[in-house]
């Protein structure tokens, strides 16, 4: 006999909500557990597997080994157990790699230890990175000078280390002792990229060959810079030339017979390799493993990029200066699915067990309905040498970044994780910030900024998602701040279609609004504020962002009266408010939805 006549939706729902809201709950403490309770499990096995001769055999039981690692790393991305779990994967694959005699397995080891010393280079582990890729390289994969360069670097930069001798009597048994030290010591000593960051340039930090000489007189570009930014699941590389250039690109497929990668290659057409540019760099992170350069012909320049794996690419031009985006998402579910861990005594507190699969559901409605609103990333619009608007006394780069710390700061009292993409005066291409977004997997992006016409009665608030521009404003302000002529922008809007496939319009489109409404109503509390709406129009720095993303712009600076209050932290303070109150609307919308 059925006592309540409930929908089984709506109870999947329900079980579903109240998982999420324990999870949020006890998240910080319960995943820094985790992943020491899964780095414990799989340190045991994996050097229970390595004295077992005859389970060694099997690349499966290394899988699951590594299958552990990797749920540590989930767990607790940049905890106290992330380098350890990053190094004993490189271990898993070097392992392989001598069971199976496959380079691909050593490269893959030379991968994660890479990834270690990226990261952390300063870890108490670093040292044993690099000797252990010191001997894959020199007993596996033949490279010999890699060998002596990882073996100089501990020398180097390690002196304290425990490896310190090793290294020093390995380099000299390798020969070319003196020409490996002054190699590393010229490179400088190895430091922490701030903030973690896997952004890398291959190039020097000399100013770029277009800064350096006129144009070719033969009329051929030059390929100055090739620069990227990567992580686990995406990578966007970015090719800068000083001219317009026809060019092809083709994907091929991995051949590990003769150890081939996924390989993506563009010819630049008319173009020439500029001095700066390196001929390969090795990659230590994200699913990008190398880039390499070349002269392919004397007319067109070639570049490769290697990597573990892909699935989804986009390639596009942008202009000023003129350069092609290459951005790849590696495969759903690129991470493998960890094993269970060992079970737990069950205690008075941990009686409760949800049902089979709820964790699972509840994972499914975070990820399909965006309902992880955790981490959002603030972008002060220009910067360094670009000013943006000028005007009334104001710069539009210093009112930006005033402003992202403002709003930044109370984003966090209200809970959000809050990342930039610059904090101080520095130029950062437009390209440059939505992948800083991508790679850091923020689930808002907001670019900050400012206003100008030139009527200076024009006034108001307005917010722009990312879209096709349906007016003659749009077009004109997307062109200012995209920083090329209003006449490129219809240009912009064909390659545009190509890449709305996978953005997140809609969710962008209701954010903008939220943001706006919001916004608006906080202000005029105590101000007189036209309300110019929200708008769509197809901006570099929203374009290829994985999560929803919005552009504020905060007022006129050639308006007088915008411009003073523009200058008042009263007046900001205002702002930022309806800002975050936009914001928490967003985020309380789609909880809501989840819970019908």
């Amino acid at each position: 006999m059925k006592l309540f006549a409930v929908a089984p939706t709506r109870i999947l729902y329900a079980m579903a909500v109240l998982v999420i809201a324990a999870l949020l709950l006890c998240a910080p403490e319960a995943m820094a557990a985790s992943a020491k309770s899964y780095f414990i499990v799989g340190h045991s096995d994996f050097h229970a597997l390595r004295k077992n001769s005859k389970k060694a055999k099997y690349r499966s039981n290394w899988e699951k080994v590594e299958k552990k690692f990797t749920r540590c790393l989930k767990a607790s991305p940049n905890g106290e157990y992330a380098p350890k779990a990053l190094y004993y994967i490189g271990r898993v694959h070097e392992e392989l790699g001598i069971q199976s005699g496959l380079k691909s397995d050593f490269r893959r080891a030379v991968d994660y230890f890479g990834r270690v010393l990226a990261r952390y280079p300063r870890h108490g582990w670093a040292d044993d990175c690099l000797y252990r890729r010191a001997g894959i390289y020199a007993q596996r994969l033949r490279e010999t000078d890699s060998a002596r360069k990882d073996l100089a670097r501990i020398i180097v930069d390690y002196p304290r280390s425990d490896m310190h001798a090793k290294a020093k009597a390995s380099l000299k048994k390798l020969g070319k002792y003196d020409w490996a030290i002054a190699q590393v010591s010229k490179n400088g000593k190895t430091t922490a990229s701030a903030g973690g960051s896997s952004a890398q340039k291959t190039n020097s930090s000399k100013p770029a060959a277009s800064d350096l000489r006129p144009k070719d007189p033969s009329g051929m570009a030059h390929l100055n810079m090739v620069r990227f930014t990567s992580s686990d699941e995406y990578t966007r590389v970015v090719l800068e030339l000083d001219g317009r250039v026809p060019y092809r690109y083709q994907v091929l497929k991995p051949n590990r017979e003769v150890n081939r990668p996924h390989r993506l290659y563009v010819d630049l057409k008319n173009s020439r390799l500029g001095h700066d540019v390196t001929a390969s760099t090795q990659v230590s992170d994200g699913i990008l493993s190398s880039i390499r350069t070349g002269q392919y012909s004397k007319d067109t320049t070639r570049v490769v990029l290697d990597f573990l794996d892909l699935q989804e690419y986009k390639i596009f031009p942008l202009e000023n200066p003129y350069r092609i985006v290459i951005d790849v998402y590696a495969p759903d579910g690129d991470t493998p699915v960890a094993a269970k861990p060992a079970p737990r005594k069950t205690t008075a507190d941990s009686a409760y067990r949800p049902p089979n699969g709820s964790k699972k559901m509840a994972g499914d409605l975070l990820e399909q309905l965006g309902l992880t609103v955790k981490t959002i990333m603030i972008d002060p619009g220009h910067g360094g040498k670009d000013p943006g608007a000028v005007a009334n006394g104001l710069r539009e780069k210093d009112v930006n970044l005033t402003f992202a710390k403002l709003l930044g700061g109370k984003l966090k009292a209200k809970g959000f994780h809050v990342i930039y993409t610059r904090t101080k005066d520095v130029f950062i291409p437009l390209d440059k910030r939505t992948s800083m977004a991508n790679a850091k997997k923020a689930d808002l992006f907001l670019s900050i900024h400012c206003n100008a016409n030139r009527s200076r009665s024009v006034h108001g608030l307005e917010t722009y998602s990312l879209n096709l521009a349906k007016s003659d404003a749009a077009v004109r302000i997307a062109a200012r701040e995209n920083a090329v002529d209003p006449r490129s922008i219809s240009d912009l809007q064909f390659i545009l279609t190509d890449l709305m496939v996978n953005s997140k319009i809609k969710e962008s489109r209701d954010l903008a609004s939220d943001v706006q409404t919001k916004t608006i109503h906080r202000v005029r509390r105590k101000y007189s504020v036209k309300n110019q709406g929200t708008r769509e129009a197809p901006f570099y720095v929203l374009m290829g962002a994985r999560m929803p993303s919005v552009l504020v712009e905060l007022g006129y600076l050639t308006n007088k009266t915008e411009a003073k209050r523009l200058k008042s932290n009263t007046y900001l303070d205002h702002l930022a408010n309806g800002i975050v109150e936009g914001i928490l609307a967003y985020k309380g919308k789609i909880e809501r939805y989840a819970m019908n």
